[in-house]
């Protein structure tokens, strides 16, 4: 039985290679950052060690189970990997399908609790969001958050100092699709797509996991950067001590 079980193993192993040639996207490489209070995104900050060409696909707000089925399909499709940045409230109420992005070969970190203005907030209340965020990543990965994104983007000097403290990296953008407008087509996100890595030429690419437009327009998206040429970089963590 041990043998035939590693026999398919051998042989899915086999078809997912061969699935995942040079007529696909793929993912280049694997950078796995130190878990420490750093900040990548030149959007804010500096930027991650990306050569020419080399990009860092990440979504934010799920996990939608509405949507985040149709991401998971696409980057498989195209055999790529990506960071998905989740909201506490949703982890608790799809916590099986934020385990299956991982467990699909993703890497997944926080971005907020209930995505609220935290320069709205208190910095108590900002300090609570975070810590109901962090207690909903660990109830459902049983590990501590490597990564936080801010809601809106908008820092505030109270979070960045926890953040630092609890040494999670902050994850800014290098470049993004404006991919909220409900009446986006999937022409005007990939036409968005590829006038921003004109710009840009590398970088962390922000996109929405639960955008209805998003999810469907990621297909077409992915191969906008592959037919441009650029490699997909894969982000990971080192494992929590």
């Amino acid at each position: 039985m041990k043998l035939i079980a590693l026999l398919l193993a051998a042989i899915a192993t086999s078809a997912t290679a061969a699935e995942c040639g040079a007529d696909k996207l793929n993912t280049s490489r694997t950078l796995v950052l130190k878990r420490e209070g750093a900040a990548y995104g030149t959007n804010q900050h500096a930027a991650l060690p990306l050569a020419q060409g080399e990009v860092v696909l990440t979504f934010d707000d799920g996990p939608s189970p509405e949507n985040t089925p149709q991401v998971l399909k696409a980057l498989a499709e195209q055999c790529s990997k990506a960071t998905f940045f989740m909201e506490g409230r949703y982890l608790r109420q799809s916590p099986e399908l934020a385990r299956r992005v991982v467990t699909e070969g993703h890497s997944a970190g926080i971005h907020s609790d209930t995505h609220p203005h935290l320069p709205t907030l208190s910095h108590e209340q900002q300090l609570d969001d975070l810590q109901r965020s962090r207690a909903a990543y660990k109830a459902v990965f049983g590990t501590e958050t490597p990564a936080y994104r801010f809601p809106f983007l908008e820092q505030t000097p109270i979070m960045l100092e926890a953040l630092k403290r609890a040494n999670i990296t902050v994850a800014s953008i290098d470049l993004a699709i404006n991919d909220w407008i409900p009446e986006d087509t999937t022409d005007i996100l990939a036409k968005r797509l590829s006038e921003n890595l004109d710009k840009a030429g590398r970088g962390i690419i922000l996109m929405h996991d639960a955008n209805g437009p998003t999810a469907k327009a990621l297909p077409t998206l992915l191969n906008v950067l592959k037919d441009k040429g650029y490699k997909v970089v894969h982000l990971e963590w080192e494992k929590a001590q």
